[in-house]
């Protein structure tokens, strides 16, 4: 009996650890508020055009769901963890006409997102989004080659390159397109030395000398690096369906070439590299430097580029993927060499030698695309706000692996490629293997 009883006893106490357990790990449901940024318009939208996408940032299980005509959703039984909430809603170019009594030519398309929210046991928050438009133009950046290759075997980080498309109907020009590698808080301890807004990312308006009567934060972004093409107007013409390539240095990596120390520059293993011997621009730093690269040398017949502001000792990109990239279109009322510069917004105060960045309005923003390191416990707080870019994209493999971000295809209409643009990278953009100059994924 008495056996029976301790038996009995053990049960209990197990089956009740079993509970607890479970209850520690109970799933909850996520409610989810979604709305457009219409700000004063006299006119709706349809809600039930908004799509929801949950994705699990550990197990990149992702979930998709539509939106009720009161512009709710509840999220069911979400386990404890990390999560990317996307929320996008694509308007018919027909549609939206007739219902802003706006006549646009092209789709409209409508983002929010929040990144990395933390779902706990007790969770009862509402997730509040709001949807913003933001600029699909006819210039797009396709494809950015940032890890770089293999160290010992590779070409390290001197096949770089960035490439931009014309995905319009007509011939667009390249002469005076601008970019930009924007600058953000990168690292979670330098938060310390830094003044920081509720996103953890610099408060900009705290920088010295930053006008009192701008919002420093949403409504510009700030260049470590900017550069331009060059050209008199029209010399450099870019036919609908193609892209330009600009190289960091634009030669055949695959083969040994002599830097301009005389001393020969290979790689051991050429697969690993590519050739960029066909690019359309350049970055040449020498004639800025005191002491150049070596292997910066200047391909005659590959023009340069204008550059504004270097960061370091060539085009040189951040391997892990820790700084984004901007495509820049001005008019004629514009001058950006004079837009403005300051410095990092500091708690001590900056040094008169302290590198200031350049102030880019986000209005002459035409592409902007958000990158993070591969790992998630490394992610960094977004630079860009929903109208810019929503979401962001990696390479898995990480730093010197060759893979390069490229933007997916949308559709082709008459042979010519549209590529995918919704002003989200996290759907816009997959990844090569190996970054392939003017290729298409």
């Amino acid at each position: 009996m008495k056996k029976y009883l301790y038996l009995l006893l053990a049960v209990s106490i197990l089956a009740s650890c079993k509970k607890n357990n479970s209850t520690d790990i109970q799933p909850v449901d996520v409610n989810v508020k979604l709305a457009y940024n219409l700000q004063a318009s006299n006119y709706q939208l349809p809600l039930t055009a908004i799509k929801v996408k949950v994705t699990n940032i550990d197990t990149k299980i992702a979930q998709n769901f539509t939106v009720n005509d009161k512009g709710t959703l509840i999220v069911p039984q979400l386990a404890p963890g990390f999560y990317d909430i996307d929320a996008s809603a694509t308007i018919s170019a027909a549609d939206y006409s007739a219902l802003t009594g706006t006549l646009v030519t092209k789709d409209v398309t409508y983002n929010a997102s929040v990144k990395k929210k933390q779902i706990t046991v007790n969770f009862s928050e509402t997730v509040a989004l709001n949807l913003v438009t933001g600029t699909t133009g006819d210039w797009v950046i396709k494809q950015v080659y940032f890890a770089g290759s293999d160290r010992v075997n590779g070409a390290l980080y001197r096949d770089q390159f960035i490439e931009f498309y014309n995905n319009s109907d007509k011939v667009l020009y390249a002469d005076s397109l601008y970019f930009a590698e924007t600058v953000g808080l990168v690292t979670k301890t330098s938060a310390a030395t830094y003044n920081v807004t509720a996103s953890s990312q610099y408060d900009w308006s705290k920088s010295v000398n930053m006008p009192a009567n701008i919002d420093a934060n949403n409504d510009y972004i700030y260049a470590r690096a900017f550069l331009m093409i060059p050209g008199t107007g029209k010399q450099y013409p870019v036919q609908p369906g193609t892209s330009i390539v600009v190289a960091q240095t634009a030669i055949n990596h695959k083969s040994p070439y002599t830097g301009v120390d005389g001393k020969a520059i290979s790689v051991l293993n050429a697969d690993l590299t590519i050739d960029l011997s066909k690019a359309d621009f350049e970055a040449y730093y020498a004639p800025l430097l005191s002491k150049p690269l070596a292997s910066d040398i200047d391909n005659p017949s590959v023009p340069n580029l204008e550059v504004l502001q270097y960061f370091g000792t060539d085009m040189i990109f951040d391997n892990p993927g820790r700084y984004s990239y901007a495509l820049i279109k001005v008019d004629g009322t514009q001058k950006p060499k004079d837009w403005p510069q300051y410095n990092l917004p500091t708690k001590a105060t900056p040094s008169s030698t302290s590198t200031k960045y350049y102030q880019i309005p986000n209005k002459w923003v035409i592409d902007a695309v958000e990158v993070q390191p591969n790992e998630v416990a490394d992610r960094i707080p977004k630079k860009y706000d929903a109208s810019l870019d929503a979401g962001f994209t990696f390479v898995p493999l990480g730093s010197y692996t060759s893979q390069s971000i490229i933007r997916k295809t949308e559709k082709s209409v008459n042979g010519r490629v549209i590529l995918k643009d919704t002003n989200n990278s996290t759907e816009d953009f997959d990844y090569f293997n190996l970054a392939n100059p003017r290729g298409f994924k």
